[in-house]
């Protein structure tokens, strides 16, 4: 029998819960299902569902914003990015350009592009022009840059990389003495590119219940039902409740062609500071298509600090499961979809964005949730 989104919750009603569980989600296409779904207000009132650090435009270091917008501004150019990179503010004066789109109403050729081959595309239409493809994301949306290189990319295209690996952030958190939540629901994208394995070390290093989702309300709710299960069971194991998508070991070829074309180094998430291993780097193979080698001037070391978010902006907070979208200082008054603050009321797999849009617009007192890391 293949059970239904009802089915699982009233399994889940059925359970004799403890008075709080806190389950973390990593994905912000997780975060969005839930959110639409209306799934927290249908769960128990126990289990409070917590968005965790999975939105790559809302980690993407403000100094590789900067970056492309002075690439964008000054040099003869076209730049390409993922179109929720274009409406991230950086901290500068107002007279400046504080996003790509401002940038490109001062003129710049700066263009939305939603793949790599886009990007391609683009730069074989211009022979005599260098494009240049910012290139922010996790593993999803670097492994189709690391096939295009791999694959032969025009020599006129250039990779201003920004990519990250989810894991490690969620590594920091467990890492810490207080992590803020008893369960994990990790990423069903990234395990598919990745394999399920890579999510082990939750169970193993920290015995904490984890499940692999994808993004329908009955996986999701499939996912919490298993993670509540192995805290009431003390059984703590990784489920698959994505079995359709996710395959044991993920998918070999991508993984081979990141590690041809991409090395891996500490780097920077935006208001959360360095985390090791954490950020994806051009290998030495494609050094010719790196756009940090093409206009080195513009790497401005000076930028690269912690803490780098708007005054006022708490979403590095958010972000980090340590406050609700709805906690933060700004959020629905100065910080709106069409007027944001911070990165996470940009983009569609933002924690704020998707609140907003959700309806969830209710602000509430700053708090820190319970445990969470400082």
């Amino acid at each position: 029998m293949t059970l239904q989104a009802a089915d699982w919750l009233a399994r889940i009603h059925a359970l004799e819960l403890p008075a709080r569980v806190r389950i973390m989600n990593v994905c912000g296409g997780h975060e969005r299902s839930i959110t639409m779904a209306g799934l927290r207000q249908a769960l128990p009132a126990s289990i409070e569902l917590i968005p965790g650090p999975g939105c790559p435009v809302c980690i993407c270091p403000e100094e590789d914003i900067f970056e492309a917008i002075q690439l964008a501004l000054h040099e003869d150019v076209i730049l390409v990015a993922y179109g929720d990179m274009l409406r991230v503010p950086v901290n500068v004066p107002r007279a400046q350009a504080r996003s790509l789109e401002a940038a490109r109403a001062q003129g710049a050729d700066i263009r939305p592009i939603a793949s790599p081959t886009e990007a391609a595309r683009i730069a074989r239409e211009h022979p005599d022009t260098a494009v240049i493809f910012f290139a922010a994301g996790f593993e999803t949306t670097t492994a189709p840059t690391a096939a295009m290189l791999v694959e032969g990319a025009p020599d006129n295209l250039f990779i201003l990389l920004s990519g990250r690996l989810t894991w490690p952030a969620v590594a920091l958190l467990l890492d810490s003495d207080t992590p803020g939540f008893d369960a994990l629901v990790a990423p069903g994208h990234v395990a598919t590119i990745m394999g399920p394995e890579q999510w082990e070390f939750v169970v193993q290093r920290h015995a904490i219940p984890a499940a692999v989702a994808g993004f329908t309300p009955v996986s999701l709710l499939a996912a919490f039902y298993s993670t509540l299960r192995q805290l009431l069971d003390d059984r703590r194991f990784l489920d698959n409740c994505y079995p359709d998508v996710v395959r044991a070991g993920g998918n070999r070829l991508a993984q081979q062609q990141l590690q041809q074309a991409m090395d891996i180094q500490q780097a920077n998430w935006r208001g959360v500071g360095m985390i090791p291993a954490s950020g994806y780097k051009l290998s030495e193979r494609y050094r010719a298509h790196d756009a940090r080698v093409r206009f080195p001037s513009y790497a401005d070391d000076a930028r690269k600090r912690a803490g780098e978010m708007p005054p006022g902006c708490d979403c590095a907070k958010v972000v980090m499961g340590k406050i609700r979208p709805n906690e933060c200082r700004l959020f629905g008054s100065a910080c709106q979809p069409r007027h944001p603050i911070g990165p996470c009321m940009v983009s569609d797999e933002g924690a704020c964005r998707i609140w907003w849009s959700g309806g969830l617009r209710e602000t509430i007192a700053p708090r820190r949730v319970a445990g969470a890391a400082g």
